[in-house]
This record gives C-alpha cells, structure tokens and sequence, in this order.
C-alpha cells in the first residue's frame, strides 16, 4: 500500500499541482516524469483524454489516488498531479540573465520565472542561500515556466561571475547611481535583486552600474516581482517592437 508524504528539499522528486501545470511538464521535461496522479473527481472529457493520450505516448503510468491529493494540495480544485524528478539547470553563457540574490519566497521565484519567460530572459542564477527552486510552491506560482527556465545556483556572486564571464551588470537598489530610464542594456546583461526583505549589500553599488525604478513617495518602494518585471520589460522591450 502506498504512503505518500510531503515534498522534503532532500527528496529526489517534485510536484505539479494542477492539470495546467501537468501539461506545461509533460510538455516541456518528459523524460523526467515518473508519474501522473489522477483524482477521481477528475471530470471525463476532452482535457482527461488528452492527459491520458499524452502519458500513453511517453509510456508514463497513470495512477488514480486520491491520497496523494490529501497530503500534497490544499488547492480544492487540484485534480492531477505529475510526479518528475529533478534535473540539473546549465545556465546560458551568452545569453543576459536575471540574477537573483538570497531570495527567500518560493511565490516570488516562481512568479519571476513566469515573467522572466514571457520576456525572454528564462536563464536565471541563483545565489545561496535561497529558496529551493524545486518546492512545489515555486513550480505553481511559476504556472510551469520552471519547466522553460535555464536556472543555475552559485554560492556566492564572485562565483556567478567567474563562470558566466564578462557582461554588463546592473544590480537593482534604492541607494542606486542611476534611473533605470537612464541605462539602456545591450548584448549581454544581467539584472542583479536581492532578497525581498533586505534588498541587496552596499557592496553591489560598486558592482557595474546600480539602477532604481522611479516611483512616487507613497510607497517605500517596489515589491520583488513587481521590481524585476519592470525591469526586464525596459531591458527587452526593443525586442518585441513591431
């Protein structure tokens, strides 16, 4: 009889919870799919078939629970879960890349995948300590842009550095030397925030050029998705001019 605890960060695999999410792995990461968990009040239909013909075709079994459903969702609308191992993340060495320092929120992280994705910067270096990547959380907050994303994590910035080489750098900070209306990002870039409660070091002010987004005085300032898509937003828009 099968037991079933809650995600560990030691444990070797992870979580998507929902059928959205299901797809976007099944998808994009197949070969690292165990399983597919099916709750039975999963509605026959359209969505259902496709679900089943997709796991057919990549011989992954499917397996109806509901107990699983018990321990890992608290989402009533969760229906499917899809069982994947984790896979090692290789980051882009000429590509620009969002560089996130400390983060500590697993729906921060994965809301900045979602955006990072959607304008094209989906190479992502992680600085230890920091939230893990794989926690379900980040998976659905992410709406399975995790399973699109080249994420790396370093233990240290010096590190990210050295490996990923030369390039411009522009880390995000409230004591920054620049508007970002002032900077205009070319070929290869990364765009540096720190953790959502203590911002990044004073030492990264010494770090290529630091950058703050302009906003009124009736907020102290950004929260970290907000701040980060803003930022690529201005740092990509020319790519998607028509």
């Amino acid at each position: 009889m099968a037991t079933y605890k809650r995600y560990r960060k030691e444990d070797t695999v992870s979580y998507s919870l929902g059928i959205t999410l299901t797809f976007e792995l099944l998808k994009f990461k197949t070969e690292y799919v165990n399983k597919v968990y099916i709750h039975s009040a999963m509605k026959e239909g359209e969505t259902l078939d496709k679900l089943l013909s997709m796991c057919k075709a990549a011989n992954i079994e499917t397996v109806y629970t509901d107990k699983i459903f018990n321990v890992l969702s608290q989402k009533e609308n969760c229906y499917v879960i899809g069982e994947f191992r984790k896979f090692n993340g290789k980051l882009s060495k000429d590509t620009s890349h969002i560089v996130l320092v400390n983060p500590s929120n697993a729906g921060n992280m994965g809301t900045i995948m979602r955006s990072a994705l959607g304008f094209g910067m989906n190479n992502m270096a992680i600085i230890r300590p920091a939230v893990d990547a794989f926690d379900p959380k980040v998976v659905r907050a992410s709406m399975g842009a995790i399973f699109s994303t080249n994420f790396e994590y370093f233990d240290s910035f010096e590190e990210y550095k050295k490996i990923c080489g030369e390039r411009e750098l522009y880390p995000f900070m409230l004591n920054a030397k620049k508007s970002l209306h002032d900077v205009s990002p070319a070929g290869k870039f990364s765009l540096i925030f720190g953790n959502e409660a203590t911002g990044l070091p004073d030492e990264f002010l010494n770090v290529g050029t630091s950058v703050i987004i302009p906003h009124s005085s009736n907020i102290d300032s950004l929260n970290l998705p907000i701040a980060a898509s803003i930022a690529m937003y201005e740092s990509t828009k020319k790519n998607f001019i028509k």
